[in-house]
């Protein structure tokens, strides 16, 4: 037998056909309707200069405050291979009338050419941590072949900017998309055209702009507008919303699969007990079957997520094996439930406490979510860090107040609040009758993340204790995290 014969024989394969670099000068003049100064390849794109790497594209968008042309040289200085821009500069680049129109017909363009299956994520609470755990299950089945949206890259900018960092060749892809206002998420999703389309949980975050509840389902559920012909629509079948997001997706035609504990779930959780190192065994029935796996990550609200995230492997056509792994390996992400060991003296002699890391974002439902989770962790003194919860609007002042019962309920020692919104919550637990529903802690109210340092340093870590992190992100609570982590075990 002829030796090369079993090589002669290999399949050809679409993706055979594909250049191995992401980009090249005549495909990105050819999308942006752009004129290419020089001819190049690139294995990135990035829009910050301080982040370009050797080998990426810059493009130099023109900010309300900032010229991205400004940093050109700067973006060469680090190795970009070109630039997009809208005037002649020295170096290889691309010509265009306008950088932002250029970067969503670029990454148009890598919608077009993709034969990826791509899963879209939204939703008030968890969207990053369940696109992150999509990403991992999809990408270990695929032994490499999956691209996601990084960090919280989900705006008007973060979308199309991700989507012109997907591969040719990835047979995945999952995308977040976030929204504040009635309109975007149907603007995003339009670039994605997601064949798989989640929502996480619909919560009263940027209430203030929508108005309601309902509002907010209704923006998320503009996901669905975007569903390609076949599209599977995944909801929370236990919030209060559901028949509400169950009927958009059915006036658009497309399957619907919803996950819970609700006794109509397509994917229902059966059980979930206690697990070994903080995260929870559960049982789930997919209908047609029963898993059962591990989830590293704390709390009753990555038990759902982690429902959510098999029923949307399932519905891309992954490993429902490969998820049960992501899920049992998921560690929290920074600002979303990262978990660090830091040095401190005294208390039970062990010279560590636990930081927990929430401080990048903050809703009414997240922030219960997380009390209660630092409630039931094993701690000699609770300590929480509470930054106001933005977008609130007229709403704001009761959402705050309503917190005092999950702060008691934790048994938290100690609550240092950061911002004046903060005040209806001191207020709160101020009252003589709050200590009947729990342990009365001592608190600190703060202006700034800075005074919350001082205010910290005063009351004094010691060891044993676990000290939450958490509020929206424009407080600043994560240079609080930062200095604490300078402390790590």
């Amino acid at each position: 037998m002829n030796a090369l014969a079993p090589i002669i024989a290999w399949p050809d394969l679409i993706e055979d056909q594909l250049g191995l670099a992401l980009w090249d000068a005549v495909e990105i003049a050819r999308a942006v309707g752009g004129v290419a100064m020089g001819q190049f390849q690139v294995s990135g794109v990035e829009i910050d200069s301080r982040d370009v790497v050797p080998g990426d594209l810059f493009f130099a968008l023109k900010g309300e405050a900032m010229d991205g042309h400004k940093f050109v040289a700067s973006a060469f200085a680090r190795g970009a291979a070109a630039v997009v821009v809208d005037r002649p500069v020295d170096g290889p680049h691309i010509l265009v009338s306008n950088t932002s129109s250029a970067l969503e017909l670029l990454a148009k363009a890598a919608r077009c050419r993709t034969f990826a299956r791509i899963i879209g994520v939204t939703g008030s609470v968890g969207k990053t941590g369940v696109k992150e755990a999509i990403f991992a299950a999809l990408d270990r089945s695929s032994r490499g072949k999956a691209h996601r949206s990084v960090k919280s890259y989900n705006n008007h900018v973060g979308v199309p900017l991700s989507l012109t960092r997907m591969d040719a060749r990835c047979r995945y892809a999952v995308f977040e998309m976030g929204m504040n206002h009635k309109g975007e998420i149907s603007a995003l999703t339009a670039q994605v055209r997601p064949h798989v389309a989640v929502i996480t949980t619909i919560a009263p975050a940027h209430i203030e702009n929508l108005g309601s509840i309902e509002a907010i389902a209704d923006a998320k559920a503009e996901i669905f507008e975007g569903l390609e012909p076949g599209g599977i629509a995944i909801i929370p079948a236990d919030s209060p919303q559901f028949a509400r997001l169950k009927e958009a997706a059915e006036q658009q035609r497309i399957a619907v699969v919803s996950f819970g504990r609700a006794a109509h779930s397509d994917v229902r959780l059966l059980d979930a007990v206690p697990a070994s190192g903080g995260g929870s065994l559960v049982t789930a029935d997919l209908g047609d079957r029963r898993v059962c796996y591990t989830v590293a990550e704390p709390g009753e609200h990555w038990i759902s997520n982690s429902l959510a995230v098999m029923a949307a492997v399932r519905a891309a056509g992954g490993d429902l094996g490969a998820a049960g792994l992501a899920l049992a390996e998921m560690q929290g992400l920074k600002g979303r439930g990262q978990r660090t060991t830091i040095a401190v003296p005294g208390g039970d002699s062990s010279g560590r406490a636990l930081l927990i890391d929430e401080s990048y974002n903050a809703n009414p439902a997240s922030m219960r979510a997380t009390l209660a989770q630092l409630g039931i962790t094993p701690a000699r003194r609770r300590i929480a860090v509470l930054g106001t919860m933005k977008e609130l609007g007229q709403h704001g002042p009761a959402f705050h107040a309503a917190l005092a019962d999950p702060v008691l309920a934790a048994q938290i020692d100690h609550v240092v609040l950061v911002g004046d919104e903060m005040q209806p919550l001191a207020d709160e637990l101020g009252k003589a009758g709050a200590a009947l529903l729990g342990k009365r802690p001592s608190i600190a109210h703060c202006r700034t993340a800075t005074e919350a340092q001082a205010a910290l340093l005063e009351f004094g870590l010691e060891g044993g204790d676990a000290i939450l992190v958490k509020g929206s992100n424009s407080v600043g609570l994560g240079a609080v995290v930062a200095a604490l982590a300078q402390q790590k075990d």
